[in-house]
């Protein structure tokens, strides 16, 4: 076993032993932590690296002193730069992945989303996930649970319908235009898209192709409230804490919205993505 999986067994051994002297049931914890069942299971069982936010979660879930929450955190902190990279959490499963991103989304009030490559994750359909997810299951060797990681995603979306929560989210025409997937299931993400639009608590904005840009469009990045941020490379995700860090990533959001379209004017840019779809012979 490498020094890492001690590790993480070791964690999961330790936050096991907190949760069996609160006298609580996986299941228990779980509805307290508002998680799934299986997440518990998995964090226990060393399937699934205890992030520093599950800790801290956790450790006021059980009543843990507060010496122990800071051990476990520095443990967990240690772990999760040591397992940063898209083949390994995605060993974890496809569905684990999501689940995670479910609890964090759920965690947060505002959220503000760039992505230059593909369509958001809150946006998608189940087929174009579905699409998304064979790629990512190519690439990075996850496990074969595809099913299983759709049915998360759509759950996922049900918080952009909770009105006490904000969304703004951002990417390029481009995106638009990117075939993931053949020409009705794209046709179908588009209408996705003219959907959302319409809610009171989204913001959906669009770079026009033409657009002067203020930056280059490389990285996606999530801004959870105002306090943390994903960013996503190839081969690594890296969460950021760091106030000056979450000022830069807000800056640089500000920056894209202001060349971005939305309202009708996005609307306008999604019909006309739609209208070339239909000129185009069926795939």
């Amino acid at each position: 076993m490498s020094g890492f999986q001690q590790a993480r067994v070791d964690l999961g051994a330790e936050l096991r032993r907190l949760r069996e002297a609160a006298h609580l049931s996986g299941k228990e914890l779980a509805e307290r932590l508002g998680w799934q069942a299986s997440k518990v299971s998995r964090i226990e069982n060393a399937r699934q690296t205890a992030t520093e936010d599950d800790v801290v979660t956790w450790g006021q879930a059980v009543g843990a002193a507060p010496d122990t929450v800071d051990d476990l955190i520095e443990r967990a902190r240690g772990l999760v730069e040591r397992h940063d990279s898209w083949r390994q959490r995605h060993r974890s499963g496809l569905a684990a992945l999501q689940e995670d991103l479910r609890d964090l989304e759920w965690r947060t009030r505002i959220i503000r989303a760039f992505e230059p490559g593909i369509v958001i994750g809150l946006l998608q359909t189940a087929e174009y996930a579905r699409n998304i997810f064979t790629r990512v299951r190519r690439l990075y060797e996850a496990t074969d649970d595809i099913d299983a990681a759709i049915r998360v995603r759509m759950q996922r979306q049900e918080i952009l319908y909770d009105p006490a929560r904000s969304f703004r989210f951002v990417l390029p025409e481009a995106v638009l235009r990117y075939r993931f997937a053949p020409l009705d299931v794209m046709r179908g993400q588009m209408d996705r898209l003219l959907a959302v639009t319409t809610l009171p608590n989204v913001e959906f904005g669009v770079i026009p192709t033409g657009a002067l840009l203020p930056t280059t469009l490389v990285n996606p990045f999530w801004i959870y409230n105002d306090s943390l941020v994903g960013v996503a490379t190839k081969t690594k995700e890296i969460l950021l804490r760091d106030s000056e860090d979450v000022a830069f990533y807000a800056r640089e959001f500000e920056e894209l919205c202001a060349v971005a379209a939305f309202g009708e004017d996005a609307r306008r840019l999604i019909v006309q993505v739609i209208d070339d779809y239909d000129r185009q012979p069926p795939s």
